[in-house]
């Protein structure tokens, strides 16, 4: 099935857009969901590393009791306290102040078991208070193998689990956007046979009404003719617009040296009885011929919907002046004009800022493609209310 290149290329571009935006959420919300296991799995194998070390450290502390007991009765011949080179220890009071203690560091009574800067810490309370101890502390250095087998697996873990949602992700999301690319195909290919079949017709009708002799017909069927005129060349500027759009890419640039002071009049002269019909004055202002290397068809095609726009959104008994000066050319209107705001985001594809004034809001994207192509510089100034001036150099 055929790809159309107009909502086709758009579509592409919305999807990667949609695609990265779901994926970005959807990839911070697997790290949050990820980082809250691998949390509680980090949790959980401290906790059991401290169960495993309790029974070393409750091992530690009857010793300790028992030495502290014998020093209790033997107070008078040694006061010396119990200590250890297997374990740090410390003795509180009642009132938790220190007695004695055989490191410098911070304890804490408020836990039973606990980990802290890398060292195990028991706390034991005596059934008897020998020489006022109420409370035991013994601590060992963690060796941390624990930790480092944690690490390795939280690491495979997260990496083989985020690979996993990523790929989820991506799968789902497109599933979720078959239906939306299936529509777009299917109206792409409804848009190639429409424009195919409405070719013909408006050629037809475009070619016959210029064979006119008007000079002949009385002025009530001339205004009648020229209404005719003013429709089917607007049919036929929405077909060629349509037909560019579809095709854009897949048409040969024929490039060759055209000369711009004649392609404007050409046009300008096209799009006089449109104007006309708007009481709308079109006036050239030649300054200096010049020329362009180009396809003839898609350079006619970026005057037209220059043309086409300035005269759709100018008041009605407005003025148009196309200007043409060395290496540039413009088109000037004394239309409704665009907010300052909205002139950065005007080239984009179906956007419009004047729901009254009918359209597609494509003019400018296609405008801006061709511009593109051919390495030419589009600048837009404009005022609400006053007016617009598009200007093409190269």
């Amino acid at each position: 099935m055929l790809a159309s290149k107009s909502l086709g290329i758009d579509f592409r571009q919305s999807e990667k857009q949609t695609l990265f935006g779901f994926l970005a959420l959807y990839v911070l919300l697997t790290v949050i969901i990820i980082s809250v296991f691998s949390f509680i799995y980090f949790g959980l194998q401290k906790d059991l590393m401290l169960q495993q070390k309790k029974s070393t450290l409750q091992k530690y502390s009857k010793e300790l009791i028992e030495e502290l007991k014998k020093l209790h009765v033997n107070f008078d011949k040694t006061q010396i306290y119990p200590r250890s080179d297997k374990f740090d220890s410390a003795i509180f009071d009642n009132e938790k102040k220190l007695i004695f203690s055989t490191t410098q560091s911070k304890l804490r009574l408020d836990k039973i078991l606990y980990l802290e800067d890398g060292v195990i810490h028991l706390v034991n309370i005596p059934e008897s208070y020998y020489l006022g101890a109420r409370y035991i502390i013994v601590k060992i250095i963690d060796d941390e193998v624990w930790l480092e087998q944690t690490k390795k697996k939280i690491t495979v873990f997260v990496v083989i689990t985020f690979l996993f949602m990523l790929g989820i992700g991506y799968i789902l999301l497109r599933l979720f956007l078959k239906p939306m690319r299936d529509a777009i195909t299917l109206l792409d290919e409804f848009i190639k046979d429409t424009t195919h079949e409405l070719n013909t017709p408006v050629s037809t009708i475009v070619a016959n009404i210029e064979m006119i002799d008007k000079s002949s017909l009385d002025e009530k069927l001339l205004k009648k003719i020229n209404r005719i005129d003013i429709g089917a060349k607007t049919v036929s500027n929405i077909y060629q617009d349509l037909t560019y759009l579809t095709l854009g890419n897949e048409i040969i640039s024929n490039n060759e040296d055209i000369h711009v002071e004649q392609l404007v009049l050409e046009r300008v002269e096209y799009f006089t009885s449109l104007a006309l019909a708007k009481k709308i004055k079109i006036s050239t202002n030649i300054i200096e011929k010049t020329f362009l290397h180009v396809d003839k068809f898609k350079i006619s095609k970026l005057l037209d919907n220059l043309l086409s726009n300035a005269i759709k959104y100018n008041k009605v008994g407005g003025e148009i002046i196309v200007n043409v000066d060395k290496r540039v050319f413009s088109v000037e209107d004394s239309g409704i004009g665009i907010a300052k705001d909205d002139i950065s985001k005007i080239k984009e594809r179906y956007k419009r800022f004047n729901k009254s004034s009918g359209g597609f809001g494509i003019g400018l994207s296609i405008v801006s493609s061709i511009a593109k192509e051919y390495n030419l510089n589009i600048d837009i100034t404009s005022k609400e209310n006053i007016g617009t001036k598009v200007s093409v150099s190269w």
